[in-house]
């Protein structure tokens, strides 16, 4: 999948999500990473990295007409890696503090830093647009920090070695560093 070809089965699943969804902001986002989900198509865990009790509320929610097939009894997520909840106390810390569906986000985009892949790829969104647009709409202050569009995985990883003392970096600024491309070139 990429951010010019959606599989047809991907966009079935995607209309099915957003005709049972109230209309909000975040469900067209939220029926893009379900959709890709259930196509194979992301990194995230059935419950979209949420535990049992989150991913119920968030689809009470967002989708509350929506039947769920075989989704909501799954494992728990298994993108469990040290940094996750770092990740998701950075983000929290950026809320727009508008609904509590922030603390379900940033548990998702969290759990979609556990990938190998671009973050937008691995929520199943279909473009970085999709994800800057979710990100501005949830996290603004992260937004505002990060002015040169640096691709969002390295700028939250920067922004936890930031916060924590650790060095990720090796130049001391991002105009001066050979990877410059690797970081804020085309996806």
């Amino acid at each position: 999948m990429n951010a010019r070809v959606v599989p047809p089965r991907i966009q079935r699943l995607y209309c099915y999500w957003v005709g049972h969804s109230r209309g909000e902001r975040n469900a067209i986002y939220l029926a893009r990473m379900l959709a890709a989900h259930a196509a194979g198509h992301s990194v995230l865990s059935g419950r979209l990295g949420l535990d049992e009790h989150s991913f119920a509320c968030l689809l009470r929610q967002y989708f509350p007409e929506a039947a769920m097939p075989g989704m909501a009894g799954q494992p728990a997520p298994a993108a469990e890696f040290p940094e996750r909840e770092d990740l998701v106390q950075l983000l929290l810390n950026y809320r727009a503090g508008r609904s509590e569906s922030e603390t379900w986000l940033a548990g998702i985009v969290a759990a979609g830093c556990g990938g190998s892949e671009h973050l937008w790829y691995d929520l199943g969104l279909w473009s970085r647009q999709d994800l800057q647009a979710l990100m501005a709409f949830n996290f603004p202050g992260l937004v505002r920090r990060n002015p040169m569009d640096m691709k969002w995985k390295k700028f939250l990883y920067r922004q936890l070695c930031e916060t924590t003392g650790h060095t990720l970096c090796r130049s001391p600024s991002c105009v001066a560093c050979s990877e410059y491309d690797e970081c804020f070139g085309p996806e």
